[in-house]
């Protein structure tokens, strides 16, 4: 009876997702899709028969792995949309397995981001290797986040 009412984790309050009626969605928008946080390319909607409801075909390209995914549903059902958030900061350092260290608003270091696979890592990595300041932005949903972009900050 007591292990009832035992929670593992405790978060801020606020949700990854907020629910939205499906033919309110929009291209570009964002929803998931097959638990994916995806913004969505492609949809169409279609009337079925006599009694049916109409349905809205989706398509999604999942904002971390680049996968695409596809759902169909009952255009009057809610659909999960994820909170996306995005922030910068300044890069302070590149670990040698690969970790970057950033430096967050209050001073301290965020350094639970692995550098982001192919081209976009590579470049990073030279660009921190040559010297310069640079800034990178953070994208995150459902409880994860990577690297999505990086710019040069210009020295005064």
């Amino acid at each position: 009876m007591s292990d009832e009412n035992e929670f593992e984790q405790v978060g801020s309050g606020a949700s990854q997702t907020y629910p939205q009626q499906c033919s309110a969605l929009r291209k570009n928008g964002f929803v998931v899709i097959k638990g994916f946080p995806c913004k969505i390319v492609d949809m169409s909607t279609s009337k079925t028969g006599k009694h049916g409801h109409a349905k809205v075909h989706m398509i999604g390209i999942d904002i971390f792995t680049g996968k695409k995914y596809e759902d169909i549903c009952p255009s009057t059902h809610n659909m999960d949309v994820p909170n996306i958030t995005r922030a910068e900061y300044p890069l302070v350092d590149i670990s040698s397995d690969g970790f970057a260290s950033l430096m967050n608003t209050d001073g301290s270091t965020k350094e639970d981001l692995k550098l982001p696979e192919g081209e976009l890592g590579q470049e990073l990595r030279a660009k921190f290797d040559e010297g310069g300041e640079i800034t990178v932005t953070v994208v995150g949903a459902l409880g994860m986040e990577q690297i999505i972009s990086f710019k040069e900050t210009q020295q005064k």
